[in-house]
């Protein structure tokens, strides 16, 4: 694994750029701010040098003359590492003593407020190197000369430079001193922030895979409990979800069990016997068995589906559906089976009712809900197939109901109240799972002659506004 993927080595590595590029900061500013003291600091020896070869100037037969002193520019022989030029103009400008060429002052460029001289300090090239001039203004009043006289001393910016690049270079030092130490501690700090997660991980690799318990209480820091906390709350829903599979299992296993070992005993009956018409008979009730199995292998499909279509609900999946429409197209396809069994089905849905839902699993609900009804409604009864505004869905029959004291218990998963025979106790237990993945309310009531009706409220779409 690369070291970047590291939560230590990725941070080390951020605050290593972070503190490279504060040090080139740094180091420039520090470059800029030598520099600016040095010209300070040489600017002042600098003009020291033009005032003395200006205390030398001199009148002589209308001519002006320059006696520079050695003291002029033994100054810098002890406190610069460059090279000094100096030029003496007359007021005509004409050179007097010194070098030729020295660079003027560029225009526009403002007398010095640091110093009470008329002086001006800038930068310049002379022979090809970078140099650091004063002019200096010496006012001449003489009976035959009346002017000014102009000064200039120059210096190679070498001593100015090296004194800057010492000063970047003493707080690059010790920046990177300084740096070093703080990446060092971070790194300690890190490691002993990242232990408590060093135990949590081995004390996870250390179970056993079936073990599904919340992660052991191993002490860590307050911006880690949430997360603690998620995995503890997803393991406790793994497990019950895990628990709930393993419970189903064995409810199918024992609810299939029976039936099966019903057929194959009726069927070995029927093998034993020698009179056609038992036989007959034998595979008559096989297939009534047979059937019975496939309508618990199908509930035992939805009850499968109803997970892949619950999760769509939670991701965001669910489509915008009129229950109206579905009630409609389900009657349709009952009607052929309530005929049959003399039961009249009704539909009352005169208006469009929105809602966001599963329509596979809407569908498996009103099934469910309308095949209960019918089979419990005796020749001659009424079914009513019902929905209302905002979101409600009502199916009630003539039938026997559900005694009060089954009602609790008529959404368990193979519950049989006392006065059902047949089925496998799947229906209702079916309804209650999709309502629950719709978040909608299932309640049960006394139906106007007798029967039960079933109420299932859905959580209408757009908050209740419905769509034309």
């Amino acid at each position: 694994m690369h070291k970047l993927d590291s939560l230590r080595w990725g941070l080390l590595w951020n605050l290593t750029l972070l503190m490279v590029v504060l040090m080139l900061a740094s180091g420039l500013s520090a470059y800029f701010n030598g520099r600016e003291a040095a010209d300070t600091a040489y600017d002042r020896t600098l003009l020291a040098s033009a005032r003395t070869i200006a205390a030398g100037l001199s009148q002589r037969d209308g001519s002006l003359s320059a006696d520079v002193p050695y003291v002029a520019l033994d100054t810098f022989a002890y406190d610069s590492a460059g090279r000094i030029y100096y030029q003496v103009n007359d007021i005509h400008q004409r050179l007097i003593s010194g070098y030729e060429n020295l660079p003027a002052p560029p225009p526009g460029t403002l007398r010095t407020d640091d110093y009470p001289a008329l002086a001006r300090f800038y930068d310049g090239q002379y022979q090809g190197q970078n140099v650091r001039v004063v002019s200096l203004l010496k006012a001449v009043t003489e009976p035959e000369m009346n002017g000014m006289a102009e000064i200039r001393v120059a210096e190679t910016d070498e001593a100015r430079v090296a004194m800057a690049r010492s000063l970047m270079a003493d707080t690059l030092l010790r920046l990177g001193m300084l740096g070093f130490g703080a990446l060092l501690v971070v790194w300690f700090a890190v490691s002993a922030a990242l232990r408590p997660l060093e135990r949590l991980r081995t004390a996870v690799e250390e179970r056993e895979p079936d073990d599904l318990r919340a992660l052991p209480a191993v002490s860590v820091q307050r911006e880690l409990r949430p997360l603690v906390r998620a995995i503890n709350h997803f393991t406790e829903r793994l497990r019950g979800q895990f628990e709930r599979q393993a419970q189903f299992i064995a409810d199918a296993a024992h609810e299939l069990r029976t039936p099966l070992a019903v057929l194959k005993a009726r069927l070995e009956l029927g093998l034993r016997a020698h009179e056609p018409q038992t036989w007959r008979n034998t595979l008559e009730q096989a297939v009534q068995d047979t059937d019975r199995l496939t309508q618990l292998a199908n509930q035992l499909l939805s009850l499968a589906r109803i997970e892949n279509g619950a999760r769509a609900i939670a991701e965001g999946r669910a489509q915008l559906l009129d229950l109206s429409q579905l009630a409609r197209e389900l009657g349709m396809a009952m009607a052929p089976l309530a005929h049959a069994r003399g039961v009249a089905l009704a539909l009352e849905a005169d208006q469009p009712v929105w809602l966001h839902g599963e329509p596979i699993l809407l569908h498996e609900l009103l099934s469910n809900l309308v095949d209960n009804a019918l089979a419990h409604t005796p020749v001659g009864g009424n079914v009513i197939l019902r929905v209302s505004l905002p979101a409600i869905l009502e199916v009630e029959d003539d039938g026997p109901g559900i005694p009060f004291e089954d009602r609790e218990r008529v959404f368990e998963r193979f519950y049989r109240g006392h006065q059902q025979v047949t089925g496998a106790g799947l229906g209702l237990a079916i309804v209650g799972e999709i309502g629950r993945a719709h978040l909608a309310q299932i309640s049960l009531h006394d139906g106007a002659k007798g029967g039960l009706k079933v109420r299932v409220s859905f959580v209408p779409a757009n908050g209740g506004r419905q769509q034309g």
